[in-house]
């Protein structure tokens, strides 16, 4: 099956047959992209380079394809070593090829075949894709990125004059690519990209001074992660330019959240956003995440105006809404939403995290994805170095749980909301704020900043909280039955003041 229609060479077309196969193959699909074919045959899944030469790639000879060839090997063992198994030369003709015979006339790179159904775009379509399977992925990408190789400081990758040129290069292309309808557009994310760049320029040389540019994957969408064995893998990682391939952790973080908005699916954009900065805590990438979520959608309408060219477009107006629809994704990222303040206050055991992850999912409350949540049970351990489910082993009002600790705790939410409200980003802060006096501190910070402020007030039955504590295991909060006895002492619920505030839950 040639999915392009597209004349093949003979090599490729002799592939088509199952025979030329050393295992069983039945039939033999073709999948087509820009750089190579991709061959489906029976258990296994064989990736050829085409001898192609881009201003971005170059596979003009034999020896660049065998050399890339194993470089996508190598690398992609980083994410998927059970998935890529190794390079095999192809001898004999084009016309009667045989895998693994030398001398090589091609080389491809041969896979374990999985089921295309999992591929989470395709997951996603089918309103399929799961918060936890989100979370896995979180996790999986925070400890890639914590060990991944980190750029020198003299290198170019993710320095700031590279990071603009990169973005104002799309443009550039748009310009030419696009009928004059859409130039208007154009224009306007291109004047928004050079005023973000300006606002934040010392962000990107701050996340470049402090390590934050590293090898990556550099192809992070949908697409290109795959459900095996129940675990979110990602895969075809890009083999071909090193400077798509490093880059700021933020970006890769943006490919997948971009991605998620173009499916529909916010409060799952939300979910993954949260996820990640959960785990690793890396709540400066904010700063510098909405100005490459906008290039990441640019980038995606700029290759969907290249295929629209290529199918002819120009007789068929309809092929380039692909691309407008990317445009106007990257207008609504642009845009921040409202700033908006919300707490949560209640006894342990009460909901709090429920009620606040609902929000995260809720696409009337996530909008554009754009939600962030403070936790205190995993900020509180971050401060002293303990890892979110990582128990402190405190004893009640020691440990982690001094009252120095949790003045240090609410302290570290405060400047965070701050540093978050102030980037565009609204916030939720879920933590007990059983004191009158910690909910005025943040609604003083609402005001100071002109965020609309709320309150998502849980309770329940006492019988019932110390019944949930009893049955907790596995989350970052190490409340126990004796210290909700200790809060139901001192408790101040909301007066009447506050009570305007309160968010229907």
């Amino acid at each position: 099956m040639n999915r392009m229609g597209n004349p093949l060479p003979p090599l490729i077309a002799a592939l088509l047959d199952p025979h030329a196969y050393p295992h069983p193959a039945g039939r033999v699909d073709l999948i087509q992209t820009h750089a190579s074919w991709l061959l489906l045959a029976g258990d296994f899944a064989y990736k050829i380079k085409k001898p192609i030469t881009l201003p971005f790639l170059d596979y003009g000879t034999l020896a660049r394809r065998e050399a890339f060839c194993r470089a996508e090997l190598v690398l992609n063992h980083r994410f998927a070593a059970g998935l890529y198994l190794d390079v095999v030369p192809i001898g004999g003709t084009p016309e009667q090829p045989r895998l693994g015979a030398m001398p090589a006339i091609e080389w491809a790179v041969r896979m374990r075949r999985f089921d295309e159904s999992g591929r989470l775009d395709r997951v996603a379509k089918r309103g399929e894709l799961q918060p936890a399977q989100l979370s896995q992925l979180a996790a999986t990408l925070c400890a890639f990125q914590q060990a991944a190789a980190v750029a020198a400081p003299g290198t170019r990758f993710g320095a700031p004059e590279q990071v603009l040129a990169a973005a104002r290069e799309n443009f550039v292309e748009l310009r030419q690519l696009l009928p004059q309808a859409d130039q208007p557009q154009v224009e306007q994310l291109a004047r928004w990209t050079d005023d973000e760049f300006t606002r934040r320029a010392g962000d990107f040389a701050a996340r470049k001074a402090d390590g934050f540019v590293r090898e990556g994957h550099g192809d992070l969408h949908l697409g290109n992660l795959v459900l095996i064995d129940g675990r979110v893998t990602p895969f075809d990682c890009i083999e071909f330019n090193e400077d798509f391939r490093w880059n700021d952790t933020a970006s890769e973080i943006a490919f997948v959240w971009i991605d998620l908005l173009d499916h529909r699916q916010p409060g799952l954009a939300a979910w993954l956003l949260n996820a990640w900065l959960e785990t690793g805590g890396d709540f400066q990438a904010l700063a510098v995440l909405r100005f490459y979520a906008v290039y990441r959608a640019v980038v995606r309408a700029k290759i969907a105006a290249l295929r629209a060219r290529q199918e002819d477009a120009e007789q068929k107006p309809a092929g380039f809404d692909s691309a407008r629809t990317y445009l106007q994704l990257a207008q609504q990222i642009a845009v921040p939403p409202a700033p908006t303040l919300t707490i949560t206050c209640g006894l342990s055991g009460s909901g709090k995290t429920t009620v606040s992850s609902a929000r995260l999912l809720d696409p009337a409350v996530a909008g554009a994805g754009s939600i962030v949540r403070l936790r205190s049970d995993v900020e509180r351990k971050r401060l002293f170095g303990l890892a979110p489910r990582e128990s402190s082993h405190s004893a009640q009002d020691g440990g982690i749980y001094t009252i120095e600790a949790t003045t240090r705790t609410y302290a570290r939410l405060r400047a965070l909301a701050r540093d978050l409200l102030a980037a565009g980003w609204p916030v939720i802060v879920d933590a007990a704020f059983l004191k009158r006096a910690e909910r005025e501190e943040f609604r003083a910070l609402a005001a100071e900043l002109g965020a609309v402020f709320g309150i998502l007030a849980t309770a329940a039955p006492p019988e019932e909280l110390r019944r949930r504590l009893g049955a907790r295991s596995g989350d970052a909060s190490e409340a126990t039955v004796a210290v909700l006895e200790k809060q139901l002492t001192w408790f101040e619920p909301p007066d009447a003041d506050e009570r305007s505030c309160l968010l229907a839950t």
